[in-house]
């Protein structure tokens, strides 16, 4: 049986546990065996439980508990390893975000089980079971062999498509006893009203290049008019034009949408380790040295000063039918 873990932000499934609940389900259907789902903690609606199977689950596993309430790795490694071995799952499927990031390695160790952490793709089960995975930044991909009688695969976001189907899944809800961990959350503050970076399809990001912050409003203008969410280089973070949240690269967040705009972005290794799995990269830069323009599908060489109210007319125009 496939195992599915699905994560959740504040009793709300995260757009990155749809595509892994597909990929575990197609995983599944390869491998001939059934795909099930794991909840941990409070569900907004628990209705919504059962639309997993939408994706391709058929039994949602949900385990509820006050130590389940808020995020602790070691909890949640130690309670994700049980239900492994309780329901007798071969494979655990996980999304390589921040979250799957701190779970995997945990589980890997308690289960004795076999990693891949960033997979790219459906794993090759002609001579065993051998997963495809991003490497040295996304720059190439290594084909990794698991021997282990469990395994673990963590799926890149944005790695494979969501397919939705009317089937519902049955739910299974239950309160484990569950013992609580050693760190205490005394308070959660939360960034409200913008589109969460990781979970962004669109992403509209700006470099020095715009000068200054009171410059800024060329990125949300085009942010706000085809719902992206806005990001900048360490530079910009650095110099406290925008907050480090919104730092995307090597040393800050990975981004992997549909569309990534970059606007006076030099595009430096750094800068495009976090935003190379991005599908489509669009650039403006004054320079046409900039590295960037290397790694880009579409590039604009102009002033973004010029060039982007240009663009952003074209964009309310295209909105507007005319």
């Amino acid at each position: 049986m496939v195992l599915v873990f699905v994560d959740c932000a504040d009793g709300v499934v995260k757009k990155q546990s749809y595509e892994v609940l597909c990929y575990g389900a197609a995983l599944a259907r390869q491998q001939g065996v059934a795909a099930q789902a794991l909840v941990l903690g409070t569900v907004a609606d628990a209705g919504t439980l059962g639309g997993l199977g939408n994706f391709g689950v058929t039994k949602v596993h949900h385990l509820e508990g006050n130590a389940l309430q808020h995020f602790d790795a070691q909890v949640f490694a130690k309670t994700i390893a049980d239900a492994v071995i309780g329901l007798g799952a071969s494979v655990l499927v996980l999304s390589h975000t921040t979250t799957g990031k701190a779970l995997a390695p945990r589980l890997s160790v308690r289960l004795g089980a076999g990693l891949v952490a960033g997979a790219v793709a459906l794993p090759n089960t002609d001579a065993g079971f051998v997963v495809k995975k991003a490497v040295f930044s996304g720059k190439a991909f290594a084909h990794v062999s698991i021997n282990t009688p469990i395994k673990i695969v963590s799926l890149n976001p944005n790695a494979f498509g969501i397919s939705k189907t009317d089937n519902l899944a049955e739910v299974e809800t239950t309160s484990p006893q569950v013992a609580a961990g050693r760190v205490v959350v005394k308070a959660v503050n939360r960034i409200t009203g913008t589109v969460p970076l990781a979970e962004a399809d669109l992403v509209v990001s700006g470099g020095r290049g715009l000068k200054g912050p009171e410059n800024w409003h060329l990125v949300e203008d085009l942010a706000k008019e085809i719902g992206a969410a806005t990001a900048c280089s360490r530079a910009v973070a650095d110099a406290h034009w925008r907050p480090h949240h919104e730092h995307v690269g090597q040393t800050g967040g990975a981004v992997a949408p549909n569309l990534y705009f970059a606007i006076g972005i030099s595009g430096a290794i750094q800068h495009l380790a976090g935003v190379n799995r991005s599908k489509t990269i669009v650039v403006i830069n004054k320079d046409p040295e900039a590295p960037f323009f290397k790694a880009a599908d579409y590039g604009i060489v102009g002033d973004a000063f010029e060039v982007m109210p240009q663009v952003i007319a074209a964009v309310r125009k295209l909105k507007a039918g005319v």
